[in-house]
């Protein structure tokens, strides 16, 4: 039985953000065609003739053609174990990226070679900035005309704040477009358009080889050199300890729709990026090696078969081997639980597992017992940080109008909530139901899944608020007295958490100097 140490060494967890429609769902497509998880890659073009990419499997999303739910793939690549978190482009959804975040060792950004950086991935990177966590840079849509890979480089260090050092390099772009030369490995990949099969490699000794003219031309040949010998002058050499210290971005160019320059950057991405890491809890620091098992709910997803109205939560293992029917004290309501049915995930193909190691992510059958932030251990008192739920910045009266369906109307808002989708306050002063979002589309999705998943049916109500602030105090009078003040606006979140809900600025600028002693929270981890 191989030991924790092996295991770990061989996890690599990592996730693929990027702005919507840089090609993020292709490439997680791609990189499973390489850890032959599936063996036709389904093309995504149009909502009219789509084959769903395996990673899409929400009704919503399949009509829409946009990731909403962080999807989790594992798979084997050579002697490694590889779990891929895709994530959601939309940044109506950023919160789920940035939940998710924190259950990943390191990051693969996609940027669009014609787009460059957009405002979405820029936020992204802040979080990983946050967390130093490492990444990695595809550069995708090489067979597309767009901007000179120099200048992309020169955006991606200003826009992401990050050093970058380019790994691979691209002969041409657009209609012109010849290959890469990977400059890590020092071989030369000639581009043939096919979606189903990989492009030749040429073998050469290095850059000066003569092969590589008879290859591109000589035109183009000379060209290359040239860039390679700005690239090592201008760029010092790739140095791995930065990259793990979240100090240097490598970058890879090609185009996943074709398959190319997926491999160079997988091959690349196991070699040099981190397996799992010690985390920080509130109480001390665990390492993965450890005996005692630890880990942490990051996101719960509902129904995942439709079949079976059941919830999902995902555990991301911190340390320790997770056993299968072996006790687990769940630390915040002190019970003790065992897992029959603990399941490995294929996108939506699911498989029962005996044993999962640190970097790992398992999806544990969950009836109501889990909220996100949750800790899971062998006995041990732990509480991870860094799972906060932000302030919203949009809300809406929820109203149910089939009176015959409040019961599934009622359960279907407790699910949805607890997945992290939303949030809900209830108003202390009508006892009506507000629902908080980051954007628009949310309410869509809650309205769909209630009615496709739930069979119940609800209608929004304008309401005008402009944010919702957790408030404390140390002082019980100052609370009771602006809770008196400020009746119709106070709600109470599914914690029972004093909320205040302004209607504007102003009034929450005035509330604050008015009330020196009440403290304003604007997330949810104080």
């Amino acid at each position: 039985m191989s030991t924790i140490t092996e295991e770990i060494k061989k996890r690599r967890t990592f996730a693929i953000i990027s702005h919507p429609d840089a090609g993020k769902t292709t490439l997680t497509e791609k990189l499973l065609l390489f850890g032959g998880a599936i063996h036709i890659a389904g093309a995504v073009k149009s909502n009219k003739i789509k084959k769903t990419a395996t990673s899409d499997w929400m009704e919503i999303e399949k009509q829409r053609g946009i990731s909403v739910a962080t999807s989790v793939m594992g798979f084997n690549y050579g002697d490694y174990k590889i779990n891929i978190l895709d994530t959601p482009g939309h940044q109506d959804f950023a919160e789920d990226t940035y939940r998710t975040l924190t259950a990943v060792d390191s990051v693969i950004i996609v940027v669009d070679v014609a787009k460059g950086v957009e405002q979405q991935t820029r936020k992204l990177m802040e979080v990983c900035r946050m967390r130093n966590t490492p990444v990695i840079i595809f550069v995708n849509k090489l067979d597309r005309e767009g901007r000179d890979p120099f200048e992309i480089l020169d955006e991606l260090e200003a826009e992401l704040k990050i050093d970058v050092r380019p790994l691979s390099w691209p002969i041409n772009i657009g209609a012109k477009f010849k290959g890469v030369y990977n400059i890590y490995e020092q071989s030369l990949d000639l581009f043939t358009p096919d979606k189903q099969k990989v492009s030749e490699r040429v073998e050469i000794d290095d850059i000066n080889d003569q092969r590589i003219d008879s290859a591109v031309g000589e035109a183009d040949a000379k060209k290359l050199r040239e860039d390679i010998e700005l690239i090592e002058g201008v760029y010092p050499e790739f140095d791995v300890d930065r990259y793990l210290q979240g100090k240097v971005a490598p970058v890879f160019f090609g185009s996943a729709l074709n398959t190319f320059g997926v491999k160079e950057l997988l091959d690349c991405f196991v070699q040099i990026a981190p397996s799992p890491r010690p985390i920080e809890t509130l109480e001390r620091t665990i390492d993965p090696a450890e005996e005692g098992f630890s880990g942490f709910v990051f996101k719960i997803h509902a129904n995942m078969d439709p079949n079976h109205r059941s919830c999902i939560a995902f555990v991301k293992i911190c340390s320790g081997r997770f056993e299968r029917n072996a006790p687990y004290r769940h630390i915040r309501s002190n019970k003790t639980m065992k897992f029959a049915a603990p399941t490995a995930f294929m996108a939506q193909k699911k498989n029962i597992v005996d044993e999962a190691f640190p970097g790992d992510i398992i999806g544990i059958p969950d009836t109501g017992n889990f909220k996100i932030g949750d800790t899971l251990t062998s006995g041990e008192e732990l509480h991870f940080k860094g799972l906060p739920s932000f302030s919203p910045e949009m809300f809406k009266y929820i109203e149910n109008t089939d009176p015959m369906k409040s019961k599934q109307l009622e359960k279907g808002i407790q699910q949805l909530m607890d997945e992290g989708v939303a949030q809900l306050f209830v108003n202390q002063f009508n006892g009506r139901k507000i629902i908080g979002t980051v954007g628009q589309l949310q309410f869509e999705v809650i309205q769909y899944r209630l009615l496709h998943e739930y069979g119940a049916q609800c209608r929004w109500e304008p309401i005008s608020l402009y944010k919702a602030c957790w408030i404390e105090s140390d002082d019980a009078e100052a609370l009771s007295a602006f809770k008196k003040r400020k009746h119709q606006f106070m709600a109470v979140d599914r914690d029972g958490r004093d909320v205040f809900m302004a209607d504007s600025g102003y009034v929450l600028q005035m509330a604050q100097s008015d009330f020196p002693k009440i403290k304003f929270h604007f997330s949810s981890e104080f």
